[in-house]
């Protein structure tokens, strides 16, 4: 009886020094620790554009299912997703257009955030009309006022794009109402225009799904008003590289060229699924170039 009740003692205290490694000083068991094992979370954020979605959903993917982490995805406007990763709040935001469409955000919140280096090269914005739409340059746009309805179909507000739009409307002199949106109200318009054959002028960017999808052209700036080509980057939150060097590896790491980003871009806008999901199938299709960043 005594050697039986003596096991039975040992093998309670041999559990409960196993459960010891799991507790908090309060006895509590964090869930976290004995889950599924991941490293830690990584926050993103981004803006609603095409090439922010596909960049970060690919990203997120990469981190779970390759690098081991748990990931956020928070998507806001431009000024507050700046704000975030320059007071640490969020990790990492891989949509910064430079030197011009994003220059007055990185004169404000540059020293309080890492440049982590080119994601994507030869970006432009300008604007943007089906090919069929016969006028070539902004300058011809006040000759057919009517025929547009005296309409420029924008993005959301605080983009840099829509700031370049402005002073185009200013310094060309142009009678046009900029009217803002969203990026999926944008090519919903134009989607529309084209479907029906009719005119329509829109603030457009590449990368961009819409130039596979449709014939567009890009009108002439002859006073450079939508500024050269531009570079996308990445932009960390100070600390990003001690806290998880894996992860600050990876990302520094991280390009696209333009068929890549299309390829991508194209794949998330004709899917019906979500875009992790979308972007997680890509990465499994092209273990050669996830490999290259790992």
């Amino acid at each position: 009886m005594f050697k039986r009740l003596t096991l039975i003692m040992l093998a309670m205290l041999l559990v409960a020094a196993s459960l010891a490694g799991c507790a908090t000083p309060d006895g509590m068991v964090k869930d976290s620790e004995i889950s599924d094992g991941k490293k830690g979370t990584v926050n993103l954020a981004y803006v609603n554009w095409a090439e922010g979605i596909a960049m970060t959903n690919l990203v997120a993917a990469i981190l779970e299912d390759k690098i081991g982490y748990d990931v956020n995805m928070t998507m806001a406007d431009v000024g507050p997703v700046f704000t975030s990763v320059a007071n640490g709040n969020s990790d990492i935001f891989v949509d910064v257009w430079l030197p011009i469409t994003h220059e007055a955000y990185i004169n404000e919140y540059g020293d309080d955030m890492v440049d982590y280096g080119i994601v994507y090269e030869d970006a432009l914005l300008a604007l943007v009309v089906p090919a069929y739409v016969e006028i070539d340059s902004i300058e011809e746009l006040n000759d057919n006022v009517d025929m547009f309805g005296g309409e420029i179909i924008g993005i959301d507000p605080g983009a840099g794009l829509m700031a370049a739009a402005e002073r185009a409307i200013a310094s060309y002199g142009l009678d046009y109402k900029l009217i803002s949106g969203s990026d999926v109200t944008m090519t919903a318009a134009l989607g529309k225009a084209i479907e029906n054959n009719e005119p329509i002028v829109v603030t457009g960017w590449a990368p961009h799904w819409k130039f596979a999808r449709w014939d567009l052209k890009t009108l002439e700036d002859p006073l450079g008003e939508f500024g050269a080509v531009e570079n996308i980057y990445k932009y960390a939150r100070k600390g990003l590289d001690e806290d998880m060097p894996e992860v600050a590896d990876f990302l520094k790491k991280f390009k696209l060229t333009s068929d890549e980003l299309g390829d991508l871009m194209g794949a998330i806008e004709d899917g019906s699924g979500e875009p992790l999901d979308i972007a997680r199938d890509w990465m499994n299709a092209n273990e050669d170039i996830i490999n290259n960043w790992l």
